[in-house]
């Protein structure tokens, strides 16, 4: 077979279909025009997904008769200079127009600002009609329809029309996230309509990701090193069920990047489940040398000269936000609690109404309040970490609390406030089925999951002492435990990994290890569930997480294991010890899994159940 040269339509089709893949794809290239042409208002019309009619509008400094015979060219473009690493706006390959004429038909009308009237020009299926005068105030209007109607084949792989819908939706989403002085609009006979008025960077968020982000929201800003990193991220309780809800810009540029992705999953891999995924907006910016836009013709995908430090960067700004909002919880708690109560619910299907109050709190005993005066002797009797009772009775906390329960206050109205803002978690008052801690607040109450929230103070702890090497006691009749070849060698592999936390083992004949010393802090644990955990988590893991990871994982399931379990009875002082550790601990608002510690009630929440 002899080699034969391809037509230039022939040409423009297979460069079309590295850049359109699917109408969502044109309103990308077409969105990035308008804001490269310094559009300050931009308006998007689609029907039948795209494919019938994709209409952007914009109000840029339009171009000029020449300017738009060479736009719909290949290889033609006003943004790029001699340095391919030096590109500073969002388009620059000049390949969108003439690769979307070739397979659909393209009608551009513009005005150059101070021209004396407006230019048109229409490309059908790569067929280019010479430039005629229009009419046009300010601006450019490009319009795009029977989108793949000469490419049978990848018209038949395009989804329905409420994908392609949404797909389009997702795209102008992101590109309004990443201006928001700019207008967008977005409307159509396939959706309902959207306008994002000019505002600020939280404004617009606000707009897209709706207002229950900004109050759950933390804010980045943070630089290393020529990099700079702002934006906001959602605390770990506020989560969702898959990653569309995560947004990377890179100098302004929206990316679906897996590397950031993947620093992403590290910074939250300590809060989370696996299936769950936290909610954020970030912009990184730096100088265009450092990064490379050019990896694919989507310029979906970036590579940085140094990806480590770009990953450094983000997964310690996130932790360190996370860990600085100390025991703040997500706000989703109380509204999902308010929704149980709303008319339609039957709560008396739910065994949680059937509440028993411990012994310890019956309903003719005075319950200690912030107003009482405690002394040290209140305490001391649980200063040791077993100092609950012996393991396996009924006080057998694994918790330990520490110094004063409350301050000495008086008994005024100011001395009260006093106390309640140095003690946001406020003060306990019953406990309900042996596993939730009701705690008032000035303006209401919370509910505290006791073996969640101690989990978390254990894991905390564990990760502090990690650096120094957890304290370990020596088990007077060492545990055998019987486990599959593979799974002893892989527990092998993590001795002195293991070590670090306490956890000595040693290989006793095939298939079997011996633990010798257990962390201290843990008190009596059953080793066997604790070391069969162990081997599954490393059975999951391979060789992919480091050794951090690695060892946070290993305090996590540590920590479970070690944390006051749900069903033991507290007294009043290790309840407000526990809640006290908790407004000092990082991160006590969720537990390692990514579940909240605790549900807070406002008054008027309450109120309003009563028609008050």
């Amino acid at each position: 077979m002899s080699v034969i040269r391809l037509s230039e339509t022939m040409i423009n089709q297979i460069a079309a279909g590295e850049v359109i893949e699917r109408p969502a794809s044109v309103v990308k290239e077409l969105l990035e025009n308008a804001i490269d042409a310094g559009a300050t208002r931009v308006d998007l019309v689609t029907g039948a997904g795209g494919k019938n009619l994709i209409r952007v509008s914009d109000d840029g400094h339009g171009m000029s008769r020449q300017d738009l015979e060479l736009a719909v060219e290949r290889h033609c473009t006003s943004k790029l200079s001699r340095d391919l690493m030096d590109i500073r706006t969002l388009g620059f390959r000049g390949e969108a127009l003439p690769s979307i004429g070739s397979v659909a038909r393209l009608m551009i009308t513009t005005r150059l600002n101070d021209s004396d009237n407006a230019w048109r020009v229409l490309v059908d299926s790569g067929k280019l009609s010479p430039p005629k005068p229009a009419a046009l105030t300010k601006g450019t209007v490009i319009e795009v329809s029977s989108l793949f109607t000469n490419v049978p084949a990848r018209l038949k792989f395009l989804k329905s029309d409420r994908a392609e819908t949404n797909a389009i939706t997702q795209v102008f989403k992101r590109i309004a996230l990443a201006f928001p002085k700019v207008r967008f609009s977005i409307s159509g006979s396939d959706r309902s309509s959207l306008d994002y008025s000019p505002t600020s960077q939280i404004g617009r968020i606000s707009q897209i990701l709706g207002s229950e982000f900004e109050k759950n929201a933390l804010e980045i800003d943070a630089g290393r090193e020529g990099f700079q990193l702002t934006g906001y991220a959602g605390l770990p309780t506020f989560n969702r069920g898959n990653a569309q809800h995560q947004y990377f810009f890179v100098n302004g540029r929206p990316v679906h990047d897996k590397s950031l992705f993947g620093a992403v999953r590290g910074a939250y891999s300590d809060f989370l489940p696996k299936e769950r995924h936290g909610v954020l907006v970030l912009f990184l910016s730096c100088e265009p040398a450092q990064v490379d836009v050019n990896v694919h013709p989507a310029k979906s995908d970036v590579r940085f000269r140094d990806a480590g430090l770009v990953r450094g960067l983000i997964v310690g700004s996130l932790k360190q936000a996370i860990s600085g909002a100390g025991f703040r919880s997500s706000s989703e708690g109380g509204r999902d609690m308010m929704r149980a109560f709303r008319p339609g619910s039957n709560p008396t299907q739910n065994k949680s109404w059937q509440a028993e109050l411990s012994p310890y709190y019956p309903l003719n005993e005075t319950i200690p309040n912030p107003n009482e005066s405690y002394s040290d002797n209140n305490v001391d009797n649980y200063s040791t970490p077993k100092g609950f009772g012996e393991a396996g009775s009924e006080h057998d906390s694994g918790f330990s609390p520490s110094g004063r329960v409350f301050e000495p206050v008086a008994t005024d109205e100011k001395d009260k406030e006093d106390w309640y803002e140095k003690h946001p978690l406020g003060a306990a008052r019953a406990q309900l089925h042996k596993n939730y801690i009701i705690a008032q607040t000035p303006d209401g109450l919370m509910i505290i999951d006791q073996h969640a929230a101690h989990e978390r103070i254990v894991y905390e702890k564990l990760k502090t002492d990690m650096h120094e090497g957890v304290a370990s006691q020596i088990l007077l009749i060492p545990d055998v435990i019987d486990l599959a070849e593979e799974d002893v060698e892989r527990l092998l592999d993590e001795t002195q990994s293991l070590a670090k936390f306490g956890l000595i083992i040693e290989k006793f004949g095939p298939g079997t290890v011996l633990v010798r010393e257990t962390p201290a802090m843990l008190g009596e644990v059953n080793t066997s569930n604790l070391i069969q955990d162990l081997v599954d988590e490393l059975a999951e893991w391979g060789n992919t997480r480091n050794l951090q990871e690695k060892l946070e994982h290993v305090a996590a399931t540590i920590a479970c294991h070690g944390s006051v379990r749900s069903g033991r009875i507290l007294k009043t002082e290790e309840m407000n010890a526990l809640l006290r550790q908790m407004e000092i601990t990082p991160n006590s608002g969720q537990c390692n899994h990514g579940r909240p510690t605790y549900v807070e009630l406002k008054l008027k929440d309450i109120e309003r159940l009563f028609g008050r």
